[in-house]
């Protein structure tokens, strides 16, 4: 069984930093690509970026790019999102996933495990 524990959540002002953190176990980390997905107030989960096992493949929603980073550290066996440059519409509960494959994907149906969230809430 796979865990996966999220951290580094919170408020930020428009045009600040947070950066999301998250730690998994449970399987060889290293072998599968894993997400980060975020559900606004109202609205379906929605994915962000991705990236691959070895980290040296990423994807990125075009509402992020330029701005979120998704990166990785096989030895600690996390996960991170570092964003920069908020804006107001950014604000919802970021969840990080875990790949079922090892294929860089984009669907919610592509990853079996999931954390349970941290919120991110940016005022303007």
């Amino acid at each position: 069984q796979v865990q996966l524990v999220e951290s580094g959540g919170g408020l930020a002002q428009a045009g600040g930093s947070l950066r999301l953190s998250c730690a998994a176990s449970g399987r060889t980390f290293s072998s599968y690509p894993m997400a980060w997905f975020r559900q606004p107030p109202g609205k379906e989960r929605e994915f962000v970026a991705a990236i691959s096992g070895s980290g040296s493949n990423t994807y990125s929603a075009d509402s992020v790019k330029g701005r979120f980073t998704v990166s990785r550290d096989n030895a600690k066996n996390t996960v991170y999102l570092q964003m920069n440059s908020l804006k107001p519409e950014d604000t919802a509960v970021y969840y990080c996933a875990a790949a079922r494959g090892y294929t860089l994907a984009t669907r919610i149906d592509d990853y079996d495990y999931w954390g349970q969230g941290t919120q991110v809430t940016v005022s303007s």
